[in-house]
């Protein structure tokens, strides 16, 4: 187990390793982002103040030298450095172990981790609630699928499934918006767009999870056909074992047959997918986030995009990549516990 999980820890580094390069060759590798943050109006003097600063007058190996030096969990900084950049470690002499610094926002000044900090709990919440409605209906759906196989239900479900895997979320975000939260919106109580946080005049910060039912659903969509089809496929194999046979020959209920026997075995794809989709659905909130106007990391980054925010975007793309390391990392240590059948190399 230690050996296979040092493994995949080195595997991660290698694909972050491959992000960032690709990240900052993409998005400043190419470019002189010194206009993006003063304007078309700044002096010459302003302009090589900034230059100097954010080390824009630097070769390009150094620039990217001292990017790898930023985002990597060890770095080297002096204290005035560490005071300037809010760098927060544990330091000896000038080398330490720390967080990333992902630098700052040319439109807001702020640290970008201050930033994505804001914005994470909502993508974060709204994957769950999206994971959440997919697990459970896609669970449900699966089993009638397989029971009442070769039957309208059986059918139904098939449809429905390959419909939610066509169809791409942002034409379903927009089709469900429009029904529910403009055409009837007068019947679902439902907002057109709203995020988890709303200002009120007098009630000041208030929560509005109601805000959260549509993205949720149009996030939940896809995975949710997926984990129909994996329980329906799953089940029926199940159910065709000897064992299932030899408990319908001892009298026990079908409701206790599907749900204590049949189940369990065959869930273990089902919750490999699960593990897998989770990270899928932070990537995949970007567009939907921006429909809704959910204050999450992808509506931060499609904003950020739009004004050419550089560092926000850069941050937005690792943080994601490090969510798909993480998670997958764990979905293979799960299957193992799940399924003791597989051994992990």
């Amino acid at each position: 187990m230690l050996q296979f999980i040092t493994k995949k820890i080195l595997y991660g580094f290698l694909v972050m390793t491959g992000v960032v390069i690709v990240v900052f060759f993409l998005f400043q590798g190419f470019g002189d982002p010194t206009r993006l943050i003063i304007g078309q109006t700044g002096d010459s003097a302003t302009i090589k103040n900034i230059r100097k600063e954010l080390a824009l007058d630097q070769p390009k190996w150094k620039q990217f030298v001292l990017y790898i030096n930023d985002v990597s969990p060890i770095g080297v900084y002096n204290t005035l450095e560490r005071k300037e950049k809010n760098i927060k470690g544990i330091f000896i002499g000038n080398v330490g172990l720390k967080l990333p610094y992902l630098r700052r926002s040319y439109q807001s000044k702020k640290n970008v981790s201050t930033i994505l900090n804001e914005a994470l709990p909502q993508t974060v919440l709204l994957a769950i609630a999206a994971m959440f409605i997919a697990v459970v209906i896609g669970i449900f759906l699966g089993i009638v699928a397989a029971v009442k196989q070769n039957t309208w239900m059986d059918t139904s479900s098939i449809f429905a499934s390959v419909l939610g895997i066509s169809a791409p979320s942002f034409f379903i975000g927009i089709v469900l918006a429009y029904l529910f939260g403009f055409v009837f919106s007068h019947y679902t109580g439902l907002p057109l767009t709203g995020s988890l946080y709303e200002i009120d005049a007098f009630g000041g910060k208030q929560i509005q999870l109601k805000n959260l039912i549509l993205p949720a659903i149009t996030l939940g969509i896809r995975p949710l056909a997926i984990i129909t089809q994996l329980t329906r496929s799953s089940m029926l194999d199940v159910l065709n074992q000897d064992y299932i046979r030899t408990a319908y020959a001892k009298g026990l209920t079908t409701a206790k047959i599907i749900y204590k026997h049949a189940l369990r075995n065959a869930l273990n794809p089902v919750v490999t997918a699960i593990t897998g989709w989770f990270a899928e659905l932070l990537a995949g909130a970007f567009f939907v986030e921006y429909i809704f106007g959910w204050n999450g990391i992808g509506k931060v980054t499609v904003a950020a995009l739009e004004n050419l925010d550089f560092p926000v975007v850069m941050g937005s793309v690792l943080l994601t990549a490090a969510f798909f390391v993480v998670v997958n990392i764990f979905s293979d240590i799960l299957y193992s516990i799940i399924d003791p059948r597989i051994k992990l190399e």
